[in-house]
């Protein structure tokens, strides 16, 4: 069965740590504990032990008045591997942050049922099903008791219903065709997508039901999508913003790829579908886009639907459009056709004709709203930090924040003023005992004449008379923004705890800087931002507190194949390189990955295709066509469990490593994906990271 914990990851960018799975651990198993150490504190830098007492502040939940806000923090203990999600409660004037309940297990996934009383999912008793409590815990109630658990849920907007994801068994096992071979453990397909991100595909399906809500316990709802063999929310994310009520409570949308086999590994399209719960029937709202939509969310008024979409078919990293539906008139509107930007994160206004969004722009993510009539937009934030989320209240913004010095925290934005406020302090007790290093903007003219930019990470202790190593950092995505995340796993504080200067360059590829500059990269793999990473380090490396001697590359997915391929074009600027899960060999990752439309737009088709010159060229750039000329030490990480590029091209990459005489170390986790995501992994992950550099750097 498919793992179905719901992620806030980017995608194949791989730079915020995944959220954990639901742990089933009793409360009572095991204690957390942020304090740090004596030998921490003498330290007085990031580590990666401290790096997981941090508590990890999750969804963010504003009560209805406008008074509360509730929201989920996570924390890890280290020597055991295990999490849990717990949530809290806090004005939002700020004030000490109670917990909110004190049931065993994790919860998560909190929703507002009014001013006092919220909903929330737990694992308490084994499964995971919703519940209810007060703000003053007077104590808790369940609401669902649905066999085999809840993975996300939505109460309607009146109160009487609630919707609920769940899985169900469409098709039959093997057990179901050949019952008289019990040990036989095998996977058998007839068509593509056997599997997907970190999962097999196999006969079951995350579908939506509904029930009333009522006295009893809900112990059964209605499937809205009965015998669909596709999932909802959609995979392999499962983002409960995939699904939304109307604003009547009469009907249900939500965000589905309802293709199989070939036609869902090649192309994009998936559309918004309306299920009106008194008819049962389905309609789709957007089949005239062949590209993505999804994350509908009706107006207070219900007259509109706003959602999120992508128009070209088979481009994952095409511009994220604001579009609008006019649910009388059936008009659709674009509304930020004149915005060259990127759009997520949409909310209401309580007037409906607002709607707030986060957008990201020159290496930031900042709050903006729109008017739906006007399409005026105005931004509401400023400064060198990211916005990750926001929630609109009468004249109050709340808005989940970070920057590279800071992990996410809950701050509030006055609408007229534009004044941020800072509600939660969670890591305050790690922050009042270490020194975080400064982050300096920089632009810098690219072999073609425009201007880039490149944050540039200082030592916290920097000392401008001394020469520091420095790490040239290859974003992954491709189309993934050198942002100011705060990253769990390529963190830029680590780094910079470690003594070296970090070069972050907004390469060719990255949005937030027009989708002209995103869109470059697609065919290009080789060309113009690889310029830019040779021009980003030579440009920095000038710097007096930099020896130019002492540089290395490192770099995660797209930033893993950019490692490969500057290893064999870097003409000795570099002294050590690491790659993790990087493509290797273009030709065998076309033929192992999942999402064959990715390759094809990225790539510019497939290997065979001899007439198209796009791919041929893309083909002839491989890594692998230049490990001949492979000189400089190479770490080399992969998971067994990523099927977005296949532990297999790091196997090749070591290989050819090893037979060209290069000093070469293959670091393979056989239980994680794409991400390193266990803690005394991650903390493996790091040591090694920081022992290769510094052998080869220091």
């Amino acid at each position: 069965m498919r793992n179905l914990t719901i992620t806030l990851l980017l995608a194949i960018m791989g730079l915020i740590a995944c959220q954990p799975q639901q742990k089933k651990t009793a409360e009572s198993d095991f204690e957390f504990n942020i304090q740090l150490t004596e030998a921490e504190i003498a330290k007085g830098v990031l580590t990666p032990e401290i790096l997981w007492k941090f508590g990890r502040v999750g969804s963010v939940q504003l009560s209805p008045d406008g008074t509360n806000v509730l929201y989920t923090i996570t924390y890890y203990q280290l020597e055991t591997n295990k999490s849990r999600t717990s949530l809290f409660i806090i004005p939002v004037s700020g004030g000490e942050a109670k917990k909110a309940v004190t049931l065993s297990g994790s919860q998560f996934d909190p929703q507002w049922i009014d001013d006092k009383t919220f909903a929330f999912i737990s694992t308490h008793e084994g499964s995971s099903q919703v519940y209810k409590s007060t703000i003053n815990a007077s104590g808790v109630e369940k609401m669902t008791n649905i066999k085999g658990g809840v993975n996300a849920f939505k109460i309607s907007p009146d109160k009487q219903q609630i919707l609920y994801t769940a899985e169900v068994k469409i098709g039959e096992e093997l057990s179901d065709v050949q019952p008289d071979l019990p040990l036989a453990n095998a996977r058998i397909y007839t068509d593509l997508m056997s599997r997907h991100w970190d999962h097999w595909n196999d006969v079951y399906y995350s579908h939506i039901f509904v029930a009333p809500l009522s006295s009893t316990v809900v112990t059964e709802g209605k499937d809205i999508m009965p015998n669909e063999a596709w999932d909802a929310p959609m995979s392999p994310f499962f983002d409960a913003a995939d699904v939304s009520w109307t604003a009547d409570s009469k009907g249900i949308a939500y965000s589905c790829k309802k293709y199989t086999g070939a036609e869902f590994a090649t192309n994009t399209n998936s559309d918004i579908y309306l299920y009106d719960i008194a008819t049962q029937e389905t309609k789709n709202l957007t089949e005239k886009n062949l590209g993505y939509d999804k994350y509908p969310t009706f107006s207070p008024d219900g007259k509109y639907m706003a959602w999120q979409s992508m128009e070209t078919p088979g481009y994952e990293a095409d511009k994220e459009r604001l579009m609008l539906l006019n649910l009388e008139t059936l008009e659709t509107t674009y509304l930020t056709a004149n915005f060259d930007q990127n759009v997520s994160d949409m909310v209401w206004d309580s007037d409906s004709k607002t709607l707030y969004f986060v957008s990201p722009t020159k290496g930031t993510h900042h709050i903006y709203s729109i008017n739906i009539e006007s399409s005026n937009i105005e931004k509401y934030t400023e400064g060198h930090h990211d916005y990750q989320s926001v929630i609109v209240s009468g004249n109050t913004l709340v808005c989940k924040k970070m920057n590279h010095a800071m992990a996410t925290e809950i701050f509030s934005v006055n609408r007229e003023s534009k004044e941020e406020t800072q509600i939660t302090f969670t890591n305050k007790p790690i922050y009042d005992h270490i020194a975080m290093g400064k982050t300096e903007e920089r632009w810098v003219t690219t072999t073609d004449g425009k201007k880039m930019l490149v944050w540039v990470i200082y030592p916290p202790k920097f000392d401008s008379s001394k020469k520091y190593p420095a790490l040239l950092y290859c974003q992954g995505g491709p189309q993934s923004t050198v942002s100011q995340f705060f990253s769990f796993r390529w963190n830029f504080q680590i780094m910079a705890a470690n003594d070296y200067i970090i070069v972050a360059p907004n390469r060719r590829g990255v949005p937030s800087f027009g989708q002209e500059w995103t869109a470059q990269i697609s065919g290009d793999y080789s060309g113009q931002n690889i310029q830019d990473y040779l021009t980003a380090i030579d440009e920095i490396k000038k710097d007096e507190c930099i020896d130019e001697n002492r540089l290395g590359c490192v770099g995660a997915s797209y930033g893993g194949y950019s490692v490969f391929y500057l290893a064999g074009h870097h003409q000795k600027r570099f002294k050590a390189f690491i790659s993790h899960c990087g493509m290797f060999n273009f030709e065998s990752f076309y033929g192992a990955t999942e999402e064959t439309f990715f390759p094809n737009n990225d790539l510019g088709g497939a290997y065979w295709e001899k007439d198209n010159k796009v791919a041929q060229r893309s083909y002839a750039n491989s890594p692998h066509r230049f490990a001949s000329n492979w000189d400089t030490p190479i770490l080399i990480i992969h998971g067994e469990y990523d099927f977005r590029i296949p532990y297999t091209e790091s196997l090749q990459a070591f290989t050819a490593a090893r037979l060209n005489n290069v000093e070469a170390r293959l670091l393979i986790f056989p239980e994680e994906t794409h991400f390193v995501v266990r803690p005394q992994n991650a903390v493996l992950w790091q040591r090694e990271f920081f022992a290769w550099f510094d052998k080869y750097l220091k």
